[in-house]
């Protein structure tokens, strides 16, 4: 299985990205071993993730999340098929 996912960071801003293990992928993250925007900016948690069969369909979706606006974003995040919010409810 392969994931595009958003982070929020701790300042707010979110940042997004693809992994094929979104456990390991935000436990390096937060272990300051991900991406060296997330290093500088911890804590980091998962706000939205989509998944996907192949790795080449989570890395097309992650360039086409990228290019959105931050509200566009943050409608991802507060939609309703968003599986982050579906299991914290």
């Amino acid at each position: 299985m392969n994931y595009t996912y958003i982070l929020r960071c701790g300042d707010s801003s979110l940042y997004t990205g693809w992994t094929n293990d979104l456990e390991k992928r935000l436990a390096d993250h937060n272990a300051g071993r991900g991406a060296k925007y997330t290093r500088a900016h911890l804590p980091v948690t998962l706000a939205y993730y989509e998944t996907f069969d192949t790795k080449e369909e989570a890395m097309k979706r992650e360039c086409a999340i990228k290019k959105l606006s931050r509200s566009q974003k943050e409608r991802l995040i507060n939609s309703d098929q968003n599986p982050v919010t579906e299991a914290a409810s």
